[in-house]
């Protein structure tokens, strides 16, 4: 026999009230854990409640993102979400990752998604994967891969040829990795998501019957899910042995009248900040007295680890921080945190020095985006900078036409005049021929809505120099991938701080850990924008307009004596950082 929560009703009374205290007159009989007798109906949805081998069941689900979170980690959130009283583990599988460069799959490390889904079948909990292909989730393009974009005539998210080709060979090798860890195959996926809040998007009728068929196809034999907020149900729904009305995102929780079972997939628990902005977190509200099922979002929020936040672009472009989520309060046994101090960075080396030596220029006629340099053995750069340089003479308006994604720092020489968005600025004139460069921060791709087809990054098109086009380039690709770190750590031109340090520039120093390594938080106070580095791992990008101010440093990327620490600092440098032991996301806003 298979007991589906593992829990004694009562454990899960106590857990639970611990977040819903306002529920004590919930029916808690209907909790009792099920006694299964083998595995051929699986998980449906009849009537006005899901069963699960006939028996009925009620879905306690947490979002939980493997690559969101150190490995080494896994089981402990998977520990505290059972502990909770959940039963489900619900997450997306980012392909962006997956298959960073095209025809190239990684399912290795923190991407072992095999691993993690059989460690949750350890730990009690059945699994509702949603693998897309487009995940949202606030991640850089929704999760699609950025190399995608090298198409001028791409059309995601719809029939489009090139896109179906690049989803069914990304398919061919994610599902025979989770086609056998299927409930009725004796793992713990009891549904499967097609796709992702297709509702909302809905460019193409026939997208979500191709990609329900290339499931099935593929030997997805579990209940089928799709997911929308209130205004894409009636858009996102695909007929055949689907299951829909499933997900309603918000705080407050709103059931429609609907065939089948009721779930709330995206409970929120908190929000995604975006920076400049407030902390947004949500205030608990009812929910199980309903009777509906629910999967909070997130139990566990983790990181975007490196440059893997998306954005939001409806009236305003807002690129998400990284930090990702408000977790629950916490459960017992909590991971002690360490502070170790402050940590001197005495070393410094200038982007300008260090250039030549580390980074093999593109010489180009006419700007070109990120995606469609040729780098990364023909897949583009995804992330990071792009260096635009070229030769000026006089002065005038520089105008970006627009052509500027996300954000440009410009310097003539190496000194710098100003930012370039969407507006003009001045370049004052003078004799002779000076460098122009534009240094272009992609800060994170659209992850949300109708814009999907228009993430392109760096320059997309011409800028101008008063009413001329700015032309023969050199293009520097700085995406700050490993292999760029470590030939950073071997030049020579590094040197001790001055006394006025301004960037762009990289600054190096040492944390010391004495014992065995505990989790902290690195708190930049004083510096103003760029990311971090410790022992090589990209641990996100900083800035001084908030909300957010400390960065999470796992234990794991830790070991005793010296850890390496590497700023990025696009402007104004610091001189220290603080490790504390705390974590501080901003100033708190309430959500309605």
């Amino acid at each position: 026999c298979l007991r589906v929560t593992g829990l004694r009703p009562g454990r899960l009374e106590d857990h639970v009230l611990t977040w819903f205290p306002s529920h004590s007159r919930f029916n808690w009989s209907s909790l009792v854990p099920l006694q299964l007798r083998g595995r051929t109906l699986g998980l449906q949805a009849e009537d006005s409640e899901f069963r699960l081998e006939g028996m009925p069941f009620r879905i306690f689900g947490g979002s939980m993102h493997y690559f969101r979170v150190p490995k080494e980690y896994w089981r402990d959130r998977m520990v505290k979400m059972k502990t909770c009283g959940l039963n489900t583990l619900t997450t997306y599988v980012p392909w962006n990752l997956h298959e960073a460069a095209n025809g190239k799959f990684d399912f290795s490390g923190n991407l072992d998604l095999e691993a993690f889904l059989t460690l949750a079948a350890e730990v009690g909990l059945w699994v509702i994967l949603r693998p897309g292909p487009y995940i949202c989730s606030e991640w850089d393009l929704g999760g699609l891969p950025s190399w995608l974009l090298q198409d001028p005539e791409m059309q995601l998210r719809t029939t489009y040829k090139g896109f179906t080709e690049a989803v069914d060979a990304y398919f061919d090798h994610l599902m025979t990795r989770v086609v056998p860890l299927q409930y009725k195959k004796g793992g713990p996926i009891i549904a499967v998501q097609v796709e992702n809040e297709y509702g909302s998007y809905a460019k193409d009728p026939q997208y979500l019957t191709y990609i329900k068929m290339a499931l099935l196809d593929r030997g997805i034999v579990e209940l089928l899910m799709t997911s929308d907020n209130r205004d894409g149900l009636s858009s996102g729904y695909v007929e055949g042995g689907m299951w829909h009305c499933s997900a309603f995102q918000g705080g407050k929780l709103k059931l429609l009248s609907c065939q089948g079972p009721k779930m709330v997939m995206e409970y929120w628990t908190g929000w995604f900040d975006s920076w400049g902005g407030p902390h947004n977190i949500f205030d608990a509200d009812e929910v199980l007295k309903t009777g509906a099922s629910i999967n909070l979002y997130m139990f566990h929020g983790g990181t975007n680890f490196g440059f893997m936040n998306g954005a939001l672009d409806s009236d305003e472009y807002k690129p998400d921080v990284t930090s990702y989520g408000q977790p629950l309060p916490p459960p017992p046994m909590i991971t002690a945190k360490a502070s170790y101090g402050a940590v001197l960075l005495p070393q410094y080396v200038s982007l300008w020095e260090v250039l030549p030596s580390i980074v093999e220029p593109i010489k180009s006629e006419f700007p070109v985006n990120m995606e469609n340099l040729p780098v990364n053995d023909g897949n583009g750069q995804a992330y990071g900078y792009t260096l635009y340089e070229t030769v000026i003479s006089g002065g005038g308006q520089l105008h970006s036409r627009d052509h500027v994604r996300d954000r440009a720092q410009v310097f003539v020489n190496t000194v710098f005049v100003g930012f370039l968005d969407y507006n003009t600025m001045p370049i004052h004139s003078l004799q002779g021929f000076r460098q122009l460069r534009l240094l272009v921060e992609n800060c994170g791709r659209v992850n949300y809505g109708l814009m999907l087809n228009e993430q392109r990054k760096g320059l997309i098109g011409d800028v101008f120099l008063n009413k001329t086009p700015l032309r023969n380039f050199k293009i520097y690709s700085l995406e700050m991938k490993p292999g760029f770190m470590e030939s950073l750590r071997g030049v020579t031109a590094w040197s001790t701080i001055p006394d006025y340090a301004v960037g762009p520039a990289f600054f190096r120093g040492n944390l010391q850990v004495q014992y065995l390594p505990r989790d902290t938080f690195l708190k930049l106070e004083g510096w103003e924008k760029g990311v971090v580095f410790v022992n090589g791992e990209n641990l996100g990008r900083y800035w001084k307009i908030g909300p957010q101010e400390t960065l999470y440093l796992p234990a794991t990327w830790l070991h005793p004596g010296n850890n390496e620490i590497i700023v990025f600092e696009e402007r104004m440098a610091g001189r220290i950082i603080q490790s504390v032991d705390m974590p501080y996301l901003g100033r708190t806003h309430y959500l309605d």
